[in-house]
């Protein structure tokens, strides 16, 4: 049976790991954001295409980079804490 404390501690594990994958998206997305966005302002260019295409081409490669590193971590998270819970064992 889980208890309380065990269901909190697996979700507060859970959200570690979703932070730890998305903050390389996250994070290249506002640094290409604050670029295009001071580059917008200096030249006084007002196109919406300009913000969302770099965002997404950055959002694409950091994705395509750190896909074995997402992988792995959601792999090593269910094998080590949701399967065995899964499984009965603690």
């Amino acid at each position: 049976m889980m208890t309380e404390g065990m269901f909190f501690d697996v979700l507060r594990q859970g959200l570690l790991v979703a932070t730890g994958m998305a903050l390389p998206l996250l994070a290249t997305a506002l640094v290409l954001g604050l670029i295009v966005g001071l580059f917008q302002a200096l030249t006084s260019i007002q196109e919406m295409t300009l913000t969302f295409v770099p965002k997404l081409a950055g959002a694409l490669a950091v994705l395509w980079i750190t896909m074995g590193f997402m992988t792995q971590a959601i792999v090593t998270f269910f094998t080590g804490t949701i399967i065995p819970l899964i499984q009965g064992g603690v």
